[in-house]
């Protein structure tokens, strides 16, 4: 008898281990299954509500239910169904938000995410409820959120694209053909890492969800080099707020323009394409074609009067297509000739509109002259070895700044406006160019190139940096008459120096002087080599 039992509990245990491990097997098979193509999903970060994936497989439609009080600052808090990728992936689909909401910014999104942690490194494409659509991003663990936002509004079809440590925006338009919507950002990730789809709901208490439809995956290995594929080059003009180093984009098209700078009245941007002078509205939209008479092949130093009624170019048309300097109405009409030799490019403008600053080689030397706005006889300011550029004046007139290789590779510099005291601002390996001053003259935003790269080449991984020009107390106790290129060159060294941008760019980028009126923003021109279908 006590046998009997014995054998039946051996069932009756066997039979429960049994049952035990087709039913994980089974809640297993059902997690998958509600995945889709995903291999998993789960709520990421606090949230008070979990979230849930409803995969429809006869719709192949993913409804996400997501909890979160936000995807932004350094950690986030959202619902994400996800796979494991490597290389380079492109991920698209066909999003909907269900029922009116109770947030203006909950978030659908594609991502692209090192790992499954609140403060990750991320990138993604994210379609809030009010329509506003951007590419957003933590460049590392713990870091601050940032974003270029899209000039496109609540589109329905989205695509995150990364590229090599780049990654992009690409929404669809009415005809169902994406067209690129963000400039270039860079962000490096290990592999392998996180690809998929989320919901935040941007307010702690509550749950919003919405659907992914013709969700698409792609994975392929990275090209060995861009030079090795074809490609077509995009061109977007940018506005970044210094404050928050967010981005918005004003105007994306493919082929080259460069060198944006605001007019005064911080409504309109300028910029070159194809030999010619174009404006654009800040808010985006067609740009139309100046008339600058003769002055048909314009390079990318050109610049605003003060006052605003003049346009200065540099331009290539005439005299062995050596570069002169023009001045021409603003509204447009017949170039004036300012400079006599060539080549020269126009930098800089004095603030009471009298004197111009650019750059002239004469006798193989690239030297730093002003002439008067008027025309007349050119002055030259520089004579170290080695090609000095950029200069431009600051807002009160007292000092142009400008970039010199003279000891050894290209850093940022100044002088007074007659030439003298000739002063080091910037001190790193980095070569760095084209200093621009905001308007209240505490600030200097330039171009950075690795220290491997030699002149300003297009098409580079480049960066925006932004220095702080509030001089030391040690300089500022210095006799006036005193005061010298080593003493005010070491306040400099202790200078602050932060990153605006990380992007690809280079000659084109801030090649003019590019802040806003207001001194709150600054524009600028990334680029991006897309490999042709």
């Amino acid at each position: 008898m006590v046998a009997d039992v014995l054998a039946v509990a051996g069932v009756l245990a066997m039979a429960f281990t049994v049952g035990r491990v087709i039913g994980a097997q089974e809640a297993a098979r059902q997690a998958a299954s509600s995945a889709g193509i995903f291999e998993g999903h789960g709520d990421i970060g606090n949230v008070l509500h979990a979230g849930s994936v409803d995969y429809d497989g006869a719709k192949q439609t993913y409804t996400i239910a997501g909890n979160g009080e936000n995807m932004w600052f350094d950690k986030d808090a959202f619902h994400f169904a996800w796979k494991k990728a490597s290389g380079d992936v492109t991920l698209t689909a066909d999003v909907a938000f269900l029922g009116k909401g109770a947030q203006q910014h909950r978030k659908a999104v594609l991502m692209v995410r090192q790992t499954l942690d609140a403060d990750s490194a991320y990138a993604d494409v994210a379609l809030h409820g009010n329509g506003l659509t951007s590419l957003q991003y933590r460049e590392e663990t713990g870091a601050a959120t940032h974003e270029i936002q899209a000039n496109v509004s609540a589109p329905t079809r989205l695509r995150i694209v990364k590229r090599g440590t780049y990654f992009s925006m690409w929404l669809a338009d009415d005809r169902g053909e994406f067209q690129l919507a963000s400039g270039s950002m860079r962000i490096t990730l290990q592999e392998p890492f996180y690809v998929g789809i989320g919901v935040c709901s941007h307010d702690g208490n509550i749950v919003e969800k919405a659907v992914f439809s013709n969700v698409e995956v792609k994975s392929e290995a990275p090209a060995a080099s861009s030079e090795s594929t074809a490609t077509t080059l995009y061109s977007a003009l940018e506005v970044v707020t210094v404050a928050s180093t967010d981005r918005r984009v004003v105007y994306i098209a493919p082929g080259r323009f460069e060198a944006p700078n605001w007019m005064p009245d911080g409504k309109t941007l300028l910029f070159n394409r194809n030999g010619r002078i174009e404006k654009i509205p800040v808010t985006g939209g067609t740009p139309q074609v100046l008339d600058t008479g003769m002055a048909t092949r314009c390079n990318n130093d050109h610049l605003i009067s003060p006052d605003g009624t003049q346009l200065g170019v540099s331009d290539n048309s005439q005299q062995d297509h050596q570069s002169l300097v023009y001045l021409v109405p603003i509204g447009g009409g017949t170039p004036q000739r300012i400079t006599e030799k060539s080549p020269s490019y126009l930098h800089g403008w004095s603030p009471d509109g009298n004197t111009l600053a650019f750059v002239g080689e004469r006798n193989g030397d690239f030297d730093i002259y002003t002439i008067p706005a008027a025309g007349g006889e050119e002055t030259r300011l520089t004579t170290a070895k080695g090609l000095d550029d950029g200069p431009e004046y600051t807002r009160d007139g007292k000092y142009i700044y400008f970039n010199s290789e003279r000891t050894g590779h290209m850093q940022i510099w100044r002088m007074r406006g007659d030439g003298s005291q000739q002063e080091q601002l910037t001190f790193g390996e980095e070569n760095d160019w084209f200093p621009h001053i905001s308007p209240n003259d505490e600030w200097m935003v330039f171009l950075t190139y690795d220290k491997s790269v030699s002149g300003h080449p297009e098409n580079k991984d480049v960066m925006l940096r932004l220095m702080s020009l509030k001089q030391s107390p040690l300089s500022q106790k210095l006799p006036k008459e005193t005061t010298n290129v080593n003493a005010l060159g070491a306040s400099f060294k202790d200078a602050k120096i932060t990153v605006l941008a990380k992007l690809f760019g280079g000659q084109g980028t801030i090649n003019v002087p590019s802040w806003s009126p207001d001194g709150s923003q600054l524009a600028f021109v990334s680029y991006q080599l897309v490999p042709k279908p």
